[in-house]
């Protein structure tokens, strides 16, 4: 345990960043997670509909600096590629 009164105040301070991070990182996911279940059940609306969602979700974890921003921008391509294949495949 810390000893100092900056050393618990630093403490302090990363136990609170670890939780907000640990938020963006579950709601990064839970979007994807959606985005994927409607690719699967073949509802391509549904699913464009949801990337719209995602898209600014994931940006906003990799500003806040949770995800790199090159994953984010990795994970919004994929997400994308896949919505735009399975509408091209549905039309």
């Amino acid at each position: 345990m810390a000893n100092h009164k900056s050393a618990i105040k630093r403490t302090r301070q990363s136990e609170e960043r670890r939780l907000r991070n640990k938020a963006h990182r579950t709601r990064v996911k839970s979007v994807v997670k959606v985005v994927r279940q409607a690719l699967e059940e073949g509802k391509g609306d549904e699913a464009a509909k949801a990337l719209a969602l995602a898209a600014p979700v994931i940006g906003k974890a990799a500003s806040k600096g949770v995800i790199h921003r090159r994953t984010a921008s990795r994970k919004i391509s994929r997400l994308a590629r896949q919505v735009h294949a399975s509408q091209n495949a549905s039309a």
